[in-house]
């Protein structure tokens, strides 16, 4: 009986620490994002998220080198950005919600055409394959390397070409974080407009965040509800790429996509966090969460943004960096470029 019994014993054993695995990357993370808070309140220009993506890039080697370390940076990286996300909906209300998705949309639908119709002309000036340029405009157009991921299957890209699109999205979201605040305030933006700017111009939410939260409360409110309002484009934009292969395959068994199964694969594409979001949205514009609280959710949100951008920081890949050569990357400043400059001439008109 005991020697039947040891294995069972061991086999729990070894199962009872699985989580502790994800500890010393958080830790890790957690002392770093610690650091970036304090640089931030030292240097507010920067703030904290900005601080903690550069100290995470430059100790990215030394923390790729230790494989202990990965479960924990990808979970912060993750999960804890968009929880993140959800907190911040505890201090809107639903009418604000839906105020600044309307009010978003000319601008968004402005850059999300633009950048789509240059990605493809831009693309084949410089002799990109399609499914990389796609990859490159989704991104840049939509939300970054969720759209990457979201497109990806749809459009059955090949694994360079993924891994090519968001490594060069990935160089163009920290530009975004570095260079948009000043120039938000070299123009002389309001909160609001810079909301706007942040939530259309910036592809990957992380990025959207820690640029917004660099400029001020209000402007990440608005961009955070600008953003996420961008993500819902996600649905669309998969379901025609996916009719559209569809029909250059031409496969015998591929037949009509019915409008019940196009009605499951759209709700599948809505991210979790938005939802969450909303639900807290509304808890608070039922009045169950009391304004004094408000201060303190949003330094919860802003260390929990510290946090995940530390972590992504701690996930860049150096050498994919170079590997992916430099016509990726002009396109991918061409599209930041018209992405950018499209929604300030948007809101100026």
């Amino acid at each position: 009986m005991t020697t039947i019994r040891l294995p069972r014993v061991a086999d729990r054993q070894l199962q009872l620490p699985d989580a502790t695995r994800y500890l010393p990357g958080l830790l890790v993370v957690g002392v770093v994002a610690a650091v970036a808070t304090v640089g931030g309140r030292i240097e507010p220009l920067l703030g904290g998220p900005v601080i903690g993506v550069i100290l995470g890039a430059v100790l990215s080697p030394w923390v790729r080198r230790r494989g202990e370390l990965r479960l924990g940076v990808t979970l912060a990286a993750t999960v804890v950005l968009q929880v993140s996300v959800v907190v911040l909906g505890a201090q809107l209300s639903i009418s604000q919600v839906l105020t600044a998705g309307v009010d978003s949309l000319p601008v968004m639908l402005g850059t999300l055409a633009a950048c789509l119709i240059v990605a493809q002309l831009a693309g084949r000036w410089l002799g990109i394959s399609g499914d990389l340029r796609t990859l490159i405009g989704c991104g840049t157009a939509i939300c970054g390397a969720s759209a990457i991921a979201a497109v990806s299957p749809t459009i059955r890209a090949k694994n360079p070409d993924i891994a090519y699109a968001i490594t060069t999205i990935f160089v163009f979201n920290v530009v975004a974080v570095l260079v948009f605040p000043p120039l938000g305030h070299a123009l002389h933006m309001s909160q609001h407009d810079f909301g706007l700017f942040a939530g259309t111009a910036v592809n990957d939410t992380s990025s959207v965040v820690a640029t917004a939260s660099t400029y001020g409360d209000a402007a990440s409110h608005e961009a955070v509800v600008v953003k996420l309002t961008r993500t819902l484009m996600i649905i669309p934009i998969c379901l025609v790429l996916g009719a559209l292969t569809r029909r250059r395959t031409t496969e015998p068994d591929a037949g009509p996509i019915r409008s019940g199964g196009a009605l499951r694969q759209a709700v599948r594409l809505v991210p979790w966090f938005l939802i969450g979001f909303l639900v807290l949205a509304a808890i608070n514009s039922a009045g169950a969460i009391p304004a004094s609280a408000h201060s303190s959710i949003q330094f919860t949100a802003l260390t929990l943004i510290t946090v995940a951008l530390t972590a992504i920081g701690m996930s860049t890949d150096t050498a994919a960096l170079r590997r992916a050569g430099f016509r990726p990357f002009v396109l991918g400043l061409i599209l930041w470029a018209t992405v950018g400059a499209t929604s300030l001439l948007l809101q100026l008109a």
